[in-house]
């Protein structure tokens, strides 16, 4: 046969392909198993009899529509057909019988898996005579109990925004258009710093961060590990000086071999310098983009309202979770807990954003759960799951008009146009992160409103907390595995 030939009866094999219909319902047996956390191991056969069936009904829909030089379409013997297309007829039904006893597997046993089942499919072959066996293990959704919403009693931390508190928000902002002016005394906690930072471990430098420039604050926080004493090892210290200090990596740091080591920070400062703030006055306003500072103290009292109601949801929500997680005593598989790690950021990130807090806020925050990623994830999860149930037990949808009036609310916040914050949330495929966020709220809202509540005062300072400054950079990166690898080889040899 030529090549020429041969693709155009590779083209309408396809074309065949294409235009099968599934088989009608098979009679399988099926085992399901417990195989761990939320996995199960199901084993099915798919008896030789209704192979048969299913592969006649295929043989017969290839005779019918397969083109072979030499003979009228449709009437191509249906043992050279066998002949002829022998691979592809063995993929094709291989296809139909998984496909048809997947789906009568998830409609009859009431299998809700999270992920696609852990099968190679390429080792699977149909035999010539006798049953098909096929055996897989499938993360599932747990089962949730949910308790009756209106018999529970929660506490609703309430708080008014004060002048003092927009005052106080207003004061952090204005030092985000301060103008740093250089100083040749010691630095004190509020002061920049222009450094760099030699990191040491077992005697060894193993990475240096250069061109740093931080505000000194108690709490120097980077995305796996923190530096406690950053503030007081830093006062004092002037510009060619250097200071050293030791602190651990997290528990959860993502180079795993490094979790819970000890290093050594030596931090070599380059220069001081002091923050003028600005008055508010007119020529700030322009920056800031609001006509008046009556204005800028009305969208403030705005932001710390909004920030109020989100402390109150987020209160809310935990109090209602830690009622239902009592009853949720599974656990969560491992390596499903790892896939989801950046996508559970992205929702805090998320919420955070929507609530109005500043970007500094939000990178600390961002650095705090990086740290400790793998135990809020999987504690999310957990809420996901629930909240999950929550929704669809009340048969709860989002529409279209719910992303967009997200999205014109982020938009509003963050100071960018909606269109191109859409643009931006789907390119990083956090938009489906957004639609779920949207769906669990309003379950957490559906199950509210049914509770009843008790009023507490809030206790919390609203303006966040201004004692952490954040590095977005992990210690821990490519260049760390290598050198850290290579002191210790050295540090045996030397032993040795």
């Amino acid at each position: 046969m030529s090549d020429t030939e041969n693709a155009g009866t590779v083209a309408e094999t396809e074309q065949v392909v294409e235009t099968l219909d599934l088989p009608v319902k098979m009679e399988l047996k099926v085992d399901i198993a417990d195989a761990g956390p939320c996995r199960k191991r199901i084993s099915v056969v798919v008896p030789e009899a209704e192979i048969a069936i299913v592969r006649n009904n295929t043989l017969d829909e290839f005779a019918s529509k397969a083109s072979v030089p030499g003979f009228r379409v449709g009437r191509v013997p249906r043992e050279l057909v066998k002949a002829r297309f022998r691979q592809e007829l063995a993929d094709e039904l291989k296809q139909r019988v998984l496909v048809q006893s997947l789906e009568q597997l998830t409609e009859e046993f009431e299998i809700d898996p999270i992920n696609e089942p852990d099968m190679d499919v390429e080792t699977l072959e149909i035999p010539d005579s006798g049953d098909f066996e096929y055996t897989f293990d499938v993360e599932v959704r747990p089962e949730v109990k949910l308790p009756d919403f209106s018999e529970l009693t929660l506490k609703h931390p309430a708080r008014e925004v004060s002048d003092d508190d927009v005052q106080k928000y207003i004061d952090q902002m204005l030092l985000e258009y301060g103008e740093k002016v250089e100083h040749s005394g010691g630095a004190e906690v509020g002061d920049f710093v222009s450094l760099s930072i030699d990191f040491e471990y077992e005697g060894a430098s193993v990475r240096e961060m250069s061109g740093l420039s931080v505000r000194v604050q108690p709490v120097l926080r980077f995305r796996d590990a923190e530096i406690s004493d950053f503030g007081s090892v830093l006062t004092g210290v002037k510009a060619g000086e250097s200071r050293e200090t030791e602190f651990t990596i997290s528990s959860e740091a993502a180079y795993v071999p490094m979790r819970g080591e000890k290093l050594k920070a030596v931090i070599s400062v380059e220069s001081v310098q002091k923050l003028e703030v600005p008055s508010l006055d007119g020529d700030l306003l322009d920056r800031i983009g609001v006509e008046s500072a009556d204005k800028l103290r009305e969208e403030v009292k705005g932001i710390l309202e909004r920030q109020v109601t989100y402390r109150q949801r987020q209160s809310a929500r935990e109090q209602l979770l830690e009622v239902i997680g009592e009853s949720a005593d599974w656990e969560l598989p491992e390596e499903l807990v790892l896939k989801q790690v950046e996508n559970a950021l992205h929702r805090e990130i998320l919420e955070m954003q929507q609530a109005g807090y500043t970007s500094k806020e939000i990178r600390a925050r961002e650095n705090d759960l990086r740290q400790r990623s793998v135990s809020v994830t999987r504690q999310a999860m957990k809420e996901h799951f629930i909240l999950d149930s929550i929704a669809t037990v009340e048969e709860i949808e989002v529409t279209p008009q719910d992303i967009e009036m997200e999205i014109m609310m982020m938009a509003f916040q963050s100071g960018e146009t909606p269109r191109r914050l859409r643009a931006r949330l789907v390119k990083t495929g956090v938009i489906e992160n957004l639609e779920a966020q949207i769906r669990e709220r309003k379950a957490v809202d559906v199950a509210l409103d049914k509770a009843k509540y008790e009023e507490v005062p809030m206790e919390d300072d609203l303006v966040g907390n201004q004692d952490v400054e954040a590095v977005d950079e992990a210690i821990c990166n490519v260049m760390f595995a290598r050198a850290s690898a290579a002191a210790a080889k050295s540090a045996k040899g030397t032993s040795a």
